[in-house]
């Protein structure tokens, strides 16, 4: 058995490897796809993109063999190819919107390319600190106290853009917290839910099969219920709202296996959204907009003035049909603005159909199902929560996204995760993949020896 697992670790990082190869010349082959078929050869600067891609590949490789070389293969060579497919798509979308400076867009490729070189040292950088991930655990009430600061901060330090109110201006740089709260509440509950599981679990009365929670333990659910309605109040921020509340529910779910948490979670978020998008202007407004999409397109909506981003999504799926028009053949410009924000996957479903948009659903769902995987491998509680936690955030985001785009739920304005142009869902993504490789290499720790020592 010892020799097996000497020799199983080394297999996992060869098999990382290939992969990770595999991804970086899919990169490469896109982007250089993309520069032939709007230019007619290579994109300007593509030595420099392909190094940088090469290097976002093997340095984060070589961490993970020195300090978690037991650590789950396909996370980051998943991570990658989503990362990947966000840049070639940013720096074809630069093209256009050179092509055509009517449009008053500022070229995202480049600034994305720092962003991500920042995001994979910063995954390197916790795995080299953060050797054990149950650290964490002690210091669950400061994490949620800063994470708390964080997610007020942005509604008396930062002014509105598109409609809400989610960064903070440090200079000509801008940070939007939530994207590092999600990490943050995902720590505190899995540290929290460690040690009252038991109480939440066990209490409380039967009611109509269900067990219901008493009101003592109800107070937690409730007072994260009405923080989550405070950020769409006063931030008018839907997409952090859904996903801040609905981890919780997520995770104190599977910690208790109680049906009556998810019950009182979903009536308390539907009786929220249902108050504050009635009385909320700008919530509200996308309501509207999302219950009456091609009305922007009538002459009573264009002498209102109002937002057509939805309706121009949906003609933008439509138009891709089943594989789309190919890359940098389509016109994600129409879109306008939103062309690198939460609406870059309207430039998939144009330009690679619905294969396309599948195809990266189906990488979203892998690196979900590895989240879940590990968590189930975790020996520890808190390894086990947090892995889910921090699956479940991921998905979260995903679906507020592409539900929004697609229609099925009204418009958040979250970053697709890696996909998107954003420096702040760049990093804080990067830090939790770091986190579930850490977890991933902690839960085989105490049953296969270090294949570094002798």
């Amino acid at each position: 058995m010892s020799v097996a697992a000497l020799a199983q670790a080394p297999d996992r990082r060869r098999t990382e490897a290939w992969l990770l190869a595999f991804v970086v010349a899919i990169t490469l082959g896109g982007h250089a796809a993309t520069g032939l078929a709007m230019k007619g050869r290579l994109p300007a600067g593509f030595g420099t993109f392909a190094g940088a891609v090469a290097l976002f590949a093997l340095v984060p490789h070589l961490v993970v063999r020195r300090w978690a070389a037991r650590a789950d293969p396909l996370l980051l060579p998943l991570a990658l190819l989503l990362t990947g497919l966000g840049l070639v798509l940013l720096q074809r979308l630069d093209v256009t919107y050179l092509a055509e400076p009517r449009l008053h867009m500022v070229p995202a490729g480049r600034g994305q390319l720092v962003w991500t070189t920042v995001g994979v040292a910063s995954c390197g950088g916790l795995l080299i600190a953060l050797r054990d991930h149950r650290r964490l655990q002690r210091y669950i009430y400061l994490m949620m106290a800063v994470a708390l600061i964080l997610l007020a901060a942005p509604a008396f330090f930062s002014a509105d853009q598109f409609g809400a109110k989610r960064w903070i201006m440090l200079g000509p740089l801008s940070v939007q917290p939530g994207e590092f709260v999600k990490i943050m509440i995902a720590v505190f509950f899995a540290g929290y839910l460690t040690v009252n599981r038991d109480a939440l679990a066990l209490s409380g009365r039967r009611f109509l099969g269900m067990r219901l929670p008493p009101g003592r333990q109800l107070g937690p659910i409730v007072a994260i219920w009405v923080l989550s309605l405070l950020v769409l109040v006063f931030e008018r921020d839907l997409g952090t709202s859904l996903i801040f509340f609905g981890l919780f529910v997520i995770m104190l779910y599977l910690a208790t296996e109680r049906t009556s948490w998810v019950v009182c979670g979903l009536l308390l978020a539907v009786v929220g959204a249902a108050v504050v998008g009635s009385l909320e202007p700008h919530v509200h407004g996308r309501v509207e907009a999302w219950l009456h999409p091609m009305d922007a397109f009538t002459p009573a909506g264009q002498k209102a003035h109002l937002s057509s981003q939805l309706g121009q999504a949906l003609f933008s799926f439509g138009s891709g049909g089943m594989t789309g028009s190919g890359l940098g053949q389509g016109h994600p410009e129409l879109v306008g603005f939103a062309g690198n924000s939460d609406f870059i996957l309207t430039t998939v479903g144009e330009e690679l159909g619905l294969a396309g948009v599948m195809a990266v659903l189906l990488l979203y769902g892998l690196l979900a199902q590895r989240g879940l995987h590990i968590a189930m491998l975790a020996r520890d509680p808190f390894g086990k929560l947090l892995a889910t936690g921090l699956a479940g955030a991921l998905v979260l985001q995903v679906f507020v996204v592409t539900g929004g785009v697609t229609g099925l739920i009204p418009l958040t304005g979250k970053a697709l995760p890696f996909l998107a142009k954003g420096g702040s869902s760049m990093v804080a993504n990067w830090l939790m993949v770091g986190l579930l490789i850490r977890i991933s290499d902690s839960s085989r720790r105490r049953h296969e020896p270090d294949p570094h020592r002798p």
